[in-house]
């Protein structure tokens, strides 16, 4: 098992390199360094000496890859790239460009994040399984046709139009909640709960049909005839048997996911006003602040890589027969 944790790991560092490298190449294909000084300095009368001078103090002044004009090593470490995107593999995230630290910011704002994902992915999940389970249990009866029917009507709407309808109904006409905001203490579920209803909303449609379809692979097996010829109940049948067996390709999506909680969720967060990574990473796509885009990018496919890993492991502690490194 440690070898196995080990070499993924290991594999984990040329995709990170990759993304980081993709990254800067696209960012910097659009943007050049004089285009990200006059975004700074303001598009209008800005002279080329102060151009110059933002370039210099922020150290965009260097070449992108290769610097010709520096002696031995220096000619791959005095570069942008090296000074600015390779030191985030030792956890410097350096600065953004409105001068405050980027990993202070990421910390701080990682908890109002994780304050609406996580329950928002915990409800989703737990009411998209019930719910899933009940249309297969009642499979091919007038209750599942429109559970199937309300299901893609759910996935099929924008969450654009959930959240605005959302404020629109619970905030500005019946006044049950604040229309965006955040607070602190005791007194901030208020804030959380249109959110946390809003994700739940828009996601539980998909995730029930997707978990529907693995249950109804699992309801025609040998294993559930034979415990249906064994005399147990249906009701026992499904808990005992097919929800387990289910679980495997339930826990390829789920598990996955959850690393990716703590990077928030852009829409959700601009539109409420939540000071997450969410709304810090649209800001900084708005401002074209590079040093942020670029943490935020390499956060999340790091921890896109850590829920494939958690995804592995899981599948070995619903199903003892699935053994690392393939071997059963």
């Amino acid at each position: 098992m440690l070898a196995y944790l080990l070499r993924r790991l290991l594999y984990a560092i040329p995709i990170l390199i990759g993304v980081n490298l993709l990254t800067f190449t696209l960012f910097f294909m659009v943007n050049t360094p004089d285009d990200m000084a006059r975004m700074q300095l303001g598009v209008k009368h800005v002279t080329a000496e102060a151009i110059e001078k933002w370039k210099t103090e922020r150290g965009y002044d260097l070449p992108l890859f290769w610097n010709a004009d520096a002696a031995g090593t220096e000619k791959l470490t005095r570069t942008i790239f090296t000074q600015k995107s390779a030191r985030m593999f030792i956890g410097d995230f350096g600065r953004a460009e409105n001068g405050r630290d980027i990993a202070r910011e990421i910390s701080a704002r990682m908890g109002p994040s994780l304050a609406i994902a996580a329950p928002t992915f915990a409800l989703t999940l737990f009411v998209a399984v019930c719910l899933a389970l009940l249309l297969a249990f009642f499979r091919a009866t007038a209750l599942d046709f429109w559970g199937v029917a309300i299901c893609v009507l759910l996935m099929s709407i924008s969450s654009l139009f959930y959240i605005i309808g959302g404020q629109y109904l619970f905030a500005k006409v019946w006044r049950l909640v604040p229309i965006s905001g955040f607070g602190e203490g005791l007194d901030n579920w208020r804030f959380l709960v249109l959110p946390v209803l809003i994700g739940v909303v828009s996601g539980v449609g998909a995730s029930t049909r997707w978990y529907r379809t693995f249950f109804l692979e699992e309801v025609n097996k040998d294993y559930v005839r034979t415990a249906r010829a064994k005399g147990l109940p249906e009701t026992l049948v499904f808990f005992r048997h097919i929800l387990r067996n289910a679980l495997i390709p339930i826990l390829t999506g789920v598990v996955a996911l959850i690393p990716l909680l703590f990077m928030g969720s852009l829409l959700t967060e601009s539109f409420f006003g939540i000071p997450g990574l969410g709304s810090y990473t649209i800001d900084a796509i708005n401002a074209q602040d590079f040093p942020v885009v670029r943490s935020m990018v390499f956060i999340g496919s790091a921890l896109y890589i850590l829920g494939l890993i958690l995804t592995d492991i899981s599948y070995t502690l619903v199903d003892p027969r699935i053994q690392f490194g393939g071997q059963k």
